[in-house]
């Protein structure tokens, strides 16, 4: 599918500023791949730089039309609406990409592969290199979880969080750019859409029927295991969302050796659901650990180290905030973005 070549114009209609832009956001600071036009009505013509802090100097266009005089091949879904689907208006857009010869990478719960028009689209065409990519599709030949991953050398890292959406993936790549920097084999395995959509190796956890869920990250793990010295397991969700499910299979199929709590700084009630809230950040800790060991049936798991996003506040809040939360709980805490994540590395290698 995508080439280190292909060029991307990422469709990202209210998400350069809001948190439903995650996925477009990550491809910005993270993807390898030329990133030609960012395509967002609401931001058109300003600063990149300015708005997201990721120095990368993307033109902000309007439309899909305006970003074809960039030049892209490939059109990136870069927003994750609510419920997955997207607004008419949006999916006009879509219909213009492929009309104009563009592929599509689609890492939204709504199909577009088998789409008639779609398929219409690119069969008027003809072009042997279009092609629509639906990523949240479940992988073949899974089973059941097994614990198996317990067994393996490695230590295996997963960050788990007090919300969806706080930064539990990019604490993961800033984990794993840090330990390959030390010289140690370090592999990062994706569970969702956006890491799939940056080339690392995974699942598309949340396509995967719940049966097979834990088994599915376990397959990961055990192809991975014995080639490396450290896992970096792309976090999903968290034990506090009502909404989330994906935690749990997550920590069975893993097995982790160490844990990194996510939080939002000041954040104190579930987003969405503001009749839920979040626990003390000891209390979180508590609630992890218990869940990963079970009373015993696993081996105890730690949390050892906090990392705090702080994009919202300025420098002096932020390092306040870091050191709030170190008093609280004695463990390391950095903005892994922010400030690097070499507090968190020395505690998991230590």
């Amino acid at each position: 599918m995508l080439q280190p070549s292909d060029r991307l114009a990422i469709l990202l209609h209210e998400g350069t500023q809001s948190s439903k832009g995650k996925t477009g956001i990550s491809l910005l600071r993270y993807g390898e791949n030329p990133i030609v036009a960012v395509i967002d009505q609401d931001c058109a013509g300003q600063s990149l730089p300015k708005l997201t802090g990721i120095q990368r100097d993307v033109p902000i266009v309007a439309s899909v039309v305006d970003a074809l005089s960039y030049q892209p091949d490939v059109l990136a879904i870069g927003i994750a609406p609510s419920g997955g689907g997207l607004p008419e208006a949006w999916w006009q857009e879509i219909k213009q990409s492929v009309a104009s010869g563009l592929s599509v990478m689609n890492g939204l719960h709504t199909p577009m592969g088998a789409d008639p028009e779609l398929q219409n689209l690119l069969n008027q065409n003809q072009k042997p290199n279009q092609w629509i990519w639906d990523i949240r599709q479940e992988p073949a030949g899974l089973t059941v979880g097994s614990g198996m991953a317990r067994s393996l050398p490695c230590l295996r890292v997963l960050c788990v969080g007090t919300d969806m959406s706080i930064g539990k993936m990019s604490t993961g790549l800033e984990l794993h750019y840090a330990t390959l920097k030390r010289g140690l084999r370090s592999r990062f395995l994706a569970t969702g859409q956006t890491a799939l959509m940056l080339g690392h190796d995974g699942i598309p956890l949340d396509a995967v029927r719940i049966d097979f869920a834990a088994g599915a990250v376990e397959q990961v793990l055990m192809r991975y295991g014995y080639d490396h010295d450290v896992l970096y397991v792309e976090g999903q969700g968290s034990l506090m969302n009502p909404a989330s499910t994906a935690t749990l299979p997550l920590i069975r199929g893993s097995q982790p050796t160490h844990l990194i709590l996510s939080h939002r700084a000041g954040q104190t009630h579930i987003h969405n659901f503001s009749h839920v809230p979040i626990p003390s950040l000891t209390k979180a800790i508590q609630v992890y650990e218990m869940v990963a060991a079970a009373g015993g049936s696993f081996a105890p798991t730690k949390v050892v180290g906090i990392a705090l996003n702080t994009f919202h506040l300025n420098d002096l809040e932020a390092q306040q905030a870091i050191e709030q939360a170190q008093l609280e709980t004695g463990l390391p805490c950095t903005d892994a973005i922010r400030y690097g994540a070499e507090p968190l590395l020395e505690a998991i290698l230590r």
